[in-house]
């Protein structure tokens, strides 16, 4: 490799990355764990966008029956030469993912699910002409690979639900050995059914296709699964008797899925990105897999391939962007005065104790806040510190990213709530253009006290600052006619928020100042100060705006003070 090898942004296959010049940061290892610690059926649950697609790949040409020794020349499982003899280019391997099954209602998902069946079967067209299989099996073949009028999958329900049994037996009669099947992202299909409102179908439909395939299949040799949620109360892997999850609370195979320390200061060293260690660790790191620290490989692959571009790139929320974060949402929505006083505590870096359940279904999504709380660990927006003797698990928020996921969805909350008392909203906003300083104050420690803190405990007083600032803006947006300015340049210097209504000629000008301590009235001066000394009202002059009023606002917790100058 040379320092001109790509980065693999988005790439998941392994045999592209092997020879298309990606960095690759070797997993092999895991190839030798399924091996040396053989279960028929292993699950692994992570977080989205923890590697566990590119492993499967890894896996599937591993196994598979194509010849691709070369891919792995260098890597770990090459210096095991005994177990690459015994099984590498050994087995035939159905290989699906479920991430794209979806469907307003069962029919449609239905479909879709047939169509990655089928696709994968007609991989196997050889089927069609071997000898090895007697004509009923050509017909079963056949009929899996069978087009409807309208170009779609005629699988039937019932045929659907024995389709990898079937595949897997008859590959296992073509090249005389058992099949391995990999069985990407599993959960999906239950997580849309859920949201659109035919679950109990789709738990029927893959209790159906998973029973068969796994349960009671001498065709095959073993499979994996990958998903983010371990669903077991819907009996859809009822009666394995080999079955092993793997769990983010696992010691077992926990350097598998993200990147270790280790792994990511290698990666840096590697494009002479040392010196943003820090950074990175700050932002992305801080998920615990067993007793394993681990980053999110997505996020730090992001932010070095933007590094590439552009030597001087930020951090950024890479992660959000990848799939909704209504989980958030419906958590805050749900919360009660207890539970905000716990997000606070998170959000300020501490960390709180709770009953984790990994075996949840969907169906518990919304039985209780307790619940939820298990959901958001073991989706990745939450992560551990270990266990009490209780068996009650710490829970921490990983890094400064999901922080900021937090942060963003309160806000929104919080924007939504204030908004639909239209009329308390409003006369809080008028109070400024009245110079009603204890309208003001009444007003905004209401406000406060209503919200959930996000104030950056880790950061500088400006990032407590930008709290309270946010809150305003925020809170001001409901007013139609205003000119709202967010640290905009006037006189010498950023005023915090500058605000002007031209219908009435009128502006405002606030400085916002967090009080260390409780430190209020000297908080309040330095503001006004501030306002004064730099002028910040020139921009309003220039404008013509005839009445000026000036606020020096100090924020402590949740409590304020307002002094106008």
């Amino acid at each position: 490799m040379t320092i001109k090898t790509k980065l693999p942004v988005g790439i998941e296959n392994f045999a592209e990355i092997r020879t298309e010049g990606f960095y690759y940061i070797d997993k092999t290892g895991l190839i030798k764990e399924l091996l040396e610690n053989p279960g028929k059926v292993s699950l692994f649950t992570r977080p989205r966008r923890f590697g566990k697609t590119l492993n499967m790949s890894m896996l599937k040409y591993f196994f598979g029956t194509e010849g691709n020794e070369e891919l792995f020349d260098g890597l770990v499982i090459s210096e095991e030469k005994e177990l690459c003899d015994k099984y590498m280019g050994k087995f035939p391997v159905i290989s699906i993912s479920l991430k794209d099954v979806d469907g307003r209602n069962f029919d449609a998902a239905k479909r879709m699910l047939c169509m990655i069946v089928g696709t994968e079967a007609l991989k196997f067209s050889f089927l069609q002409q071997s000898d090895n299989l007697t004509e009923v099996e050509h017909s079963q073949y056949k009929k899996l690979t069978e087009l409807n009028d309208r170009g779609e999958f005629a699988m039937s329900e019932v045929l659907l639900k024995k389709s990898l049994l079937t595949l897997s037996q008859l590959l296992q009669k073509h090249y005389g050995r058992k099949a391995v099947i990999l069985i990407d992202e599993y959960d999906v299909p239950l997580d849309k059914a859920f949201a659109a409102g035919y679950y109990d179908e789709m738990v029927d439909l893959l209790r159906g296709i998973f029973g068969q395939a796994l349960k009671t299949n001498d065709s095959l040799f073993l499979a994996v699964l990958t998903g983010c949620l371990r669903v077991s109360k819907e009996s859809i892997f009822t009666g394995l008797n080999n079955f092993k999850v793997f769990s983010v609370k696992d010691v077992h195979c926990k350097e598998y899925f993200g990147f270790t320390d280790e792994e990511v200061q290698k990666l840096l060293a590697f494009y002479n990105w040392s010196g943003l260690y820090d950074t990175i660790k700050e932002w992305y790191d801080g998920y615990h897999f067993g007793n394993q620290d681990i980053y999110c490989p997505w996020d730090v692959i992001n932010y070095c391939f933007d590094l590439k571009l552009n030597p001087s790139a930020k951090p950024q929320n890479y992660w959000i962007n990848t799939s909704s974060n209504n989980i958030i949402r419906r958590f805050i929505n749900k919360a009660n005065s207890v539970t905000k006083k716990e997000i606070e505590l998170l959000m300020e870096g501490d960390s709180i104790k709770k009953e984790i359940r990994q075996d949840l279904t969907y169906r518990d999504l919304d039985s209780g806040i307790d619940n939820l709380w298990s959901i958001l660990f073991t989706t990745g927006y939450l992560t551990q510190r270990g266990e009490d003797d209780g068996g009650l698990t710490e829970l921490v928020i990983p890094n400064k990213e999901i922080r900021w996921i937090f942060a963003r969805q309160i806000h929104e909350w919080f924007k939504e709530e204030t908004a639909k008392d239209s009329g308390r909203l409003k006369r809080f906003c008028r109070a400024f253009m009245e110079n009603d300083v204890s309208a003001i104050e009444e007003g905004f420690t209401s406000y406060l006290k209503q919200t959930i803190s996000i104030r950056d405990t880790y950061g500088k007083k400006e990032m407590k600052e930008n709290f309270y600032h946010g809150i305003l803006l925020g809170l001001f947006g409901c007013m139609a006619g205003w000119i709202v300015s967010s640290n905009a340049e006037s006189g010498e210097g950023y005023c915090d928020i500058i605000v002007e209504d031209e219908a009435e000629d009128t502006g405002i000008v606030i400085e916002v100042k967090y009080a260390e301590d409780g430190a209020f009235d000297d908080a309040c001066r330095k503001a006004l100060g501030q306002i004064k000394d730099r002028d910040y009202e020139e921009v309003l002059r220039d404008d013509g705006v005839k009445t000026i009023y000036r606020y020096g606002i100090a924020c402590y917790k949740k409590r304020c003070r307002v002094v106008a100058g």
